[in-house]
């Protein structure tokens, strides 16, 4: 059968003779040609990290932030479509006080991504909305520890240690993979996170962008979801920059020995 539409991309609640919903996937292409973003779950938090490209130098810096905040105890990160993830935060949000106003406690977080995984699935279903262009990635701390989730343009979502989307997310779970998700700390984990989305913005060098961290942490930040301070932040971009020039000397010097 053929991989393409042939007219059954012109709906998102229309299958294809080979069961394929081609607007869901033509939304995972948005979210693969956007920023790198990425979240790590540690042993007593959450690290949401993300690389802001800068399209236009008068845009004012630190500002028009891309990690925002569900509730107090929850973060989240996208990549893709800037206004489809502003929306999935503010349905996020409407599901947290909306669990707050009526059981007087916060939402847990696996109970907010069931609520926000089928929201996402319902725009897949109907012929008058299309498909959310978002990887979100959504992090928080409840009363059994850190959670760390990431949700697709299908709607589905699944549990992570760590997570990546956007451009650079090959480079980004490769680098992810070699860490001790189980034992690293939080400190640890922003500078990990930091080197990380300079590491994969190799793969959008050609563009300037803005680091932006949050952490999420017991020790740290009460159980809040906040930035980064600044001076935490300054030493994970220094040591950001050192591994990647190390990194950088390494490759040198291999080539410099293939050539004798």
């Amino acid at each position: 059968m053929t991989s393409i539409g042939t007219g059954y991309d012109l709906s998102n609640s229309i299958f294809s003779p080979d069961g394929r919903n081609f607007q869901v996937e033509y939304a995972s292409k948005a979210v693969e040609n956007a920023g790198t973003s990425l979240g790590i779950r540690t042993k007593d938090g959450i690290v949401l990290a993300t690389e802001k490209i800068i399209t236009s130098k008068l845009l004012v810096p630190n500002k028009n932030k891309r990690i925002q905040t569900i509730d107090r105890h929850v973060g989240v990160v996208y990549s893709g479509l800037i206004p489809d993830g502003r929306h999935f935060v503010n349905r996020g949000r409407d599901e947290a006080e909306s669990f707050r106003s009526l059981y007087k406690e916060p939402i847990g977080i696996p109970g907010l991504l069931d609520r926000l995984g089928y929201y996402v699935q319902a725009y897949t279903c109907y012929n008058s909305v299309r498909p959310f262009g978002i990887n979100a990635i959504v992090g928080g701390i409840d009363d059994d520890g850190p959670h760390l989730y990431m949700v697709e343009p299908s709607g589905v979502y699944w549990g992570y240690y760590a997570a990546a989307a956007g451009k650079g997310r090959q480079t980004a779970k490769a680098e992810l993979e070699k860490l001790d998700l189980t034992t690293i700390s939080t400190r640890d984990a922003v500078k990990e996170a930091a080197r990380i989305i300079y590491l994969a913005h190799e793969d959008n060098k050609d563009k300037e962008f803005e680091l932006e961290l949050t952490w999420i942490s017991k020790e740290e930040t009460n159980g809040l979801h906040k930035f980064v301070p600044k001076d935490l932040l300054e030493e994970a971009i220094k040591y950001a920059e050192e591994e990647g020039d190390d990194d950088g000397s390494s490759d040198s010097s291999s080539d410099e020995e293939m050539d004798d």
